[in-house]
Parts: structure tokens; C-alpha cells; sequence
């Protein structure tokens, strides 16, 4: 992929270009091996200004290798990855690395997850949520299956999250036990509870805009518990809920309750409505908060080849009201054009703070 940007002399940004190229070979009986490279690169006219303000770079380029394992007699499955990254801003640059690995057979399953990733590590083509830490996540459970008329199956299920520095100590740990049960018509009800710790690591509002903060470096610890249930998919009319009680930060207290429901008018269209409330209470200084998520969406199928996709979300917490439409032509097989319409609005008084638009094209080719 190559796409080419135009230069923004308002803010003194030169055109740029981004490029991936990748490729991929399957080896064994089912599993593949690939290489990927993905650039950005500044100056292709003229050296840019602003590259001699700090913060700025005229590259930024990430190179990686990727092997997915899936064995013959798919009791073993998994994914290992490392990625470089080149900035000149960077010195040595940066490493990223991950590996995923799952083995299920019969009743017992288990799954083993790790991440790292250097300080210094860049990858401005993408998105880096967060820097110089490792991650551990296992998990293990077990499954009875019941000669039941009802449940399919049923069993204990064990996880724990946790985030390391680099050097080694913990900033977060986020423990859970959960009870799954599968229904023969695969309706499916999980009922938990869990432990968390989290040391921040820079101011934070609990509320995400009181505008009051929890200072950097303190530590949180609560323990929460929830049930959550989905109806068999396979009705024309779905529902689901899930709630959450149970600690928060500051030796606070959260209470969510979600809710969905889906009803499809075959073949033509389907509707679907969630909602979300979150009620947080909180010593004096943010007090109770409470505040709703409600988004419907419709998805219409005019023809085999044609779709039109259109939400609306309504986010209470942020005061913002978002209207996406999508409309999708299927010109040939794995084939598609986007064109995608998007609309920001605030609740009260009601008009637009902003709206665009984006066309996508897709297309497979087999070589």
C-alpha cells in the first residue's frame, strides 16, 4: 500500500508518504510465516522547517517478522511477532515483541500471552498506546459437558493480567474467576469476580471530565463481581445484558448495567439498540456521577452486492451525539467500495461541530 499526502503550509508540514509492503508463506501443515515494513517519510519535495524544531522527525519506519503456529491436529494454536523501529529522534530506536500460545484439547484449555515493549520504541504509521512495559497474561480453565438436555457445557475459568516496568515492577494486576455456561441453543451466561490493582502512572480522573484528578504513582486496589448473559443467535430477535458492582478507584464504588437488543427482518434489514449506564461514587472532591451510552444501528441490505449501515451514539459523558452512515458495494468477491459519512453534534443546543467524509477501495487480488 502507497498513499501520498499533500503539504499543510498553515502549519508548516511537508507532503508525506506512507508505505507498507508486506508478504507471507505458509509453511508446515497449516501455519505461515511473514515480513512486513511500513514507512513514513518526509522532505520528498523539499527539506521541511519544522524539522529543526524538537519532536519532529523526517522518517519513521518499523520492520517486523510474524509467525502463526496452527498445528495439524489443531491442538495447538499461537502467534509470535518482533518489530523494529528506526526514528532518528530515537537513539538505538526501539523493539517491540509479543507471543500468543493456546492449546485446547477436550475439557482442558490454556493460554499463554506476553508483550514488550522498549521505551523508545515508534510506530507514527499506527498507534502506540503505551511504552516501556512487559505484560504477562495467562489464562486456564476447564470444561464439563453434561449429558443435559440444556447445557452444552460448563467449567471455571482462571485469568490474570499484569503489567511490569522495566524493571520489573508492577503497575498493574488484574485477577478474575468466571463460571461459563454454554446452552444447547448457544445462549451463553458467564457470572465473575475479579481483583485489580492499578498504579497510575500520571494524573488521572476517574469521572473522565470532572476535571479533578488522582495524582500519578498511587495505588488502587478494589474487588468487583458481574454476571453477563447473550441470547442464541440464531433468533431472529437477540438480547443481552451484562452489569458490573463492586469497587473503583479511591475506595470508590461503580455500578454498570448494559443492555442490547437486536431484532432482524430477513432478509432485507435489522435493528439494534444498546444501552449503557454507569452510576460512580467517589469521595467528596467528584461526588456521585452518573451517565449513559445509547447507541441504535441499522443495517440494510438493498441487493447481494449492495449495503447501507447507519448508527447513531449518544454519549452522555462527553456531551456528544455521533451519526455514522456507511454505504458498501461489493463489486466483486472480497472486492468493496466505502463511502462513509460522518457527523458530530452537541445535545443541547443541538448543531453539528464538525462532518466529513471518506471513501475506501478495496480490492483482492489473486496472483
Amino acid at each position: 500500500m502507497n498513499m501520498q499526502t499533500g503539504q499543510v503550509e498553515a502549519d508548516d508540514l511537508d507532503a508525506q508518504n506512507f508505505s507498507v509492503v508486506s508478504v507471507q508463506r505458509r509453511v508446515f501443515s497449516r501455519s505461515n510465516i511473514g515480513a512486513i515494513f511500513v514507512n513514513r517519510q518526509v522532505g520528498m519535495f523539499r527539506r521541511p522547517s519544522y524539522l529543526d524544531k524538537p519532536g519532529f522527525s523526517d522518517y519513521d519506519r518499523n520492520l517486523g517478522l510474524e509467525f502463526n503456529l496452527a498445528s495439524a491436529n489443531n491442538l495447538w494454536t499461537g502467534k509470535a511477532m518482533v518489530l523494529k523501529s528506526f526514528n532518528p529522534r530515537e537513539e538505538g530506536s526501539g523493539l517491540a515483541h509479543a507471543a500468543n500460545l493456546r492449546y485446547t484439547s477436550g475439557n482442558l484449555y490454556w493460554n499463554w500471552q506476553h508483550e514488550y515493549v522498549s521505551e523508545n520504541y515508534t510506530a507514527e504509521v499506527g498507534f502506540v498506546p503505551r511504552t516501556g512495559f512487559y505484560k504477562v497474561h495467562p489464562s486456564v480453565g476447564y470444561l464439563f459437558f453434561p449429558k443435559s438436555k440444556k447445557i452444552l457445557s460448563h467449567g471455571p475459568e482462571l485469568n490474570s493480567r499484569m503489567f511490569f516496568d522495566t524493571d520489573f515492577a508492577q503497575t498493574d494486576n488484574e485477577t478474575w474467576l468466571a463460571y461459563r455456561v454454554r446452552f444447547r441453543t448457544q445462549s451463553n451466561l458467564v457470572v465473575w469476580g475479579a481483583r485489580d490493582f492499578i498504579q497510575l502512572l500520571q494524573p488521572f480522573d476517574p469521572t473522565n471530565f470532572s476535571g479533578e484528578t488522582l495524582d500519578a504513582g498511587t495505588a488502587h486496589t478494589w474487588y468487583a463481581w458481574g454476571t453477563e448473559y447473550s441470547s442464541k443467535p440464531q433468533s431472529v430477535f437477540t438480547y443481552a445484558f451484562s452489569n458490573r458492582f463492586g469497587g473503583y478507584f479511591a475506595d470508590g464504588k461503580r455500578y454498570n448495567v448494559t443492555g442490547e437488543m437486536g431484532y432482524r427482518f430477513q432478509p432485507y434489514f435489522s435493528l439494534t439498540l444498546n444501552a449503557n449506564y454507569n452510576e460512580i461514587h467517589l469521595p467528596e472532591a467528584w461526588g456521585i456521577t452518573r451517565f449513559w451510552l445509547v447507541g441504535p444501528r441499522l443495517d440494510l441490505t438493498l441487493t447481494n452486492t449492495f449495503f447501507i449501515t447507519a448508527f447513531v451514539q449518544y454519549n452522555e459523558q462527553i456531551e456528544n451525539i455521533n451519526v455514522n452512515t456507511r454505504l458498501q458495494w461489493r463489486f466483486k468477491p472480497a472486492s468493496d467500495i466505502f463511502l462513509v459519512f460522518t457527523d458530530n453534534y452537541l445535545p443541547a443546543p443541538f448543531y453539528a461541530k464538525d462532518r466529513s467524509i471518506a471513501l475506501k477501495f478495496t480490492y483482492w487480488w489473486n496472483i
